[in-house]
């Protein structure tokens, strides 16, 4: 179960002002689980509002994948910031169609 499909991303709220990164094998589905979770007070990303998709990375192997999520997660907010906008400067919303 190793190769597979793994993506990294990062979510934030409609705001801006809040990072979320997290680790899936199915990236589409995980995003419309974040939307349905807004407001949720058991989760962060729900708490906060995180559902806007502004970055994310694919990987076929499940260990870079868990690598790289704990190498991001353990940036600091400026770092994971220059991440997002070397990819996506205006922090658009990435479409999953």
């Amino acid at each position: 179960m190793s190769n597979y499909n793994y993506y990294v991303y990062i979510t934030t709220n409609p705001h801006r002002t809040v990072i979320y990164t997290g680790l899936t094998n199915d990236l589409k589905r995980r995003i419309i689980e974040h939307k349905n979770n807004r407001g949720n007070k058991n989760s962060f990303a729900g708490m906060y509002y995180c559902h806007d998709l502004v970055y994310f990375e694919f990987f076929t192997d499940v260990q870079y994948a868990i690598q790289r999520e704990k190498q991001i997660k353990n940036m600091t907010r400026l770092k994971k910031i220059k991440l997002i906008e070397m990819h996506n400067p205006k922090w658009r919303t990435l479409r999953l169609d």
